[in-house]
């Protein structure tokens, strides 16, 4: 994604304690205050939306997933019956 045009804008307003540890992070990485922004803000992004789209398992856990996953559903007495009840109005 570094490589795609950048047309688009984000402004921001930062404290300036945030300003000053944007900046020396920068420094550090020898990196853009921008880029460094970027740069965080992609991973940071990725990081939340893998956690609630993709998750990894070692090789026993996924057989146990997918047993489960294989398993006939369980009625459940409290759930059958909360269903069968009116909508309340």
């Amino acid at each position: 994604m570094t490589g795609a045009t950048k047309t688009a804008r984000r402004n921001l307003r930062v404290s300036p304690d945030d300003d000053a540890l944007f900046r020396r992070a920068a420094a550090v990485t020898g990196e853009s205050v921008s880029e460094f922004l970027v740069e965080s803000g992609r991973e940071r992004a990725e990081t939340v939306l893998a956690d609630r789209t993709r998750f990894a398992l070692d090789a026993q856990s996924w057989r146990e997933f997918i047993a489960a996953l294989d398993r006939p559903a369980e009625l459940k007495p409290a759930v059958v019956e909360l269903m069968r009840r009116s909508r309340p109005e």
